[in-house]
């Protein structure tokens, strides 16, 4: 991509105008029920975003060409080194309260899996999923994890295409639904927050930023543990997610998948497409794999 892309004026003068109009409205709660709806910035800035993206309306389009949208993608990542660095700055001040709180920081990984056991069950007793459930439920889908299913799987295969749908799903609204969930779960006043704040860590920079700031927005008075318990989660899923969704949650979502959907012959991953897209040709050969060439290439 062009520098000069990236440093058009228009999409930085667009991003200050959203940040400032989105701080002016600032928080707004909305009671609901027993809690209440916390509205941040970020939410309105998401949808002002929306609106003024090319390729959702037209007068956009006239002023902002794609070619912006598409550099304000990597640029996402840039903007948000800031608030992971002071993440890592409130991790040394309330590194007691984090040891105290050891047992529960390492065991909360495993509160990962329930996600994929209600889920798998929905997609496939009720929306009818194939194999495909197995990786749009076995994790939450991020990059790391779709290194696992590419590896184990291939992206081509059934396996791939529900991984890789639950991630284009997951960045579009994950973002905006952790930031309205979080701030709800924490005005009810049922759950510990800093607990609430663990489960923030999902491995997901964006995700973890909008789900703390949410938690913390609701209680200010207990801003900076909840960012330090926030950030040492999301540390802690880099660090063990990858083990646990590898050797953990992958197994057990195939074998739950078999119990639901009964045992189904294993066939290689051009045959799954084909056998998912109700084909009876199974002449399809299975995607190359990187290691089917190691002995044409060894010296």
């Amino acid at each position: 991509m062009p520098l000069s892309t990236l440093l058009d004026w228009r999409l930085h003068a667009l991003v200050i105008l959203v940040s400032l109009f989105s701080e002016f409205i600032g928080i707004q709660q909305i009671p609901m029920g027993p809690g209440s709806l916390l509205l941040l910035p970020l939410f309105y800035a998401f949808i002002l975003g929306v609106l003024l993206n090319p390729n959702v309306t037209r007068t956009a389009a006239k002023v902002f060409p794609n070619r912006i949208s598409v550099a304000a993608g990597p640029l996402i990542l840039l903007s948000i080194m800031p608030f992971i660095a002071r993440f890592g700055s409130t991790i040394g001040p309330a590194i007691e309260d984090l040891i105290d709180a050891g047992p529960a920081l390492i065991l909360q990984e495993l509160g990962n899996l329930g996600t994929m056991l209600i889920a798998l069950p929905v997609a496939v007793l009720v929306f009818k999923m194939g194999r495909e459930a197995i990786g749009a439920t076995y994790s939450i889908a991020r990059e790391p994890n779709i290194a696992v299913i590419s590896d184990k799987y291939g992206l081509k295969g059934p396996e791939g295409i529900g991984v890789m749908g639950t991630y284009v799903v997951g960045t579009m609204f994950g973002t905006l639904w952790f930031a309205l969930m979080a701030g709800y779960l924490a005005s009810l006043d049922i759950l510990d927050p800093r607990a609430l704040a663990m489960a923030c860590g999902v491995g997901s920079g964006s995700m973890v930023a909008a789900c703390s700031a949410a938690i913390a927005g609701t209680l200010p008075e207990m801003r900076d543990e909840l960012l330090a318990f926030a950030g040492a989660s999301n540390l802690m899923t880099y660090a063990t997610g990858l083990y646990l969704t590898l050797f953990i949650a992958l197994p057990i979502a195939e074998k739950l998948y078999t119990l639901l959907k009964g045992k189904r012959k294993a066939m290689p991953v051009g045959a799954q497409v084909a056998a998912s897209a109700g084909s009876d040709d199974s002449d399809i050969p299975a995607e190359p794999r990187p290691e089917q060439e190691l002995g044409k290439t060894a010296i």
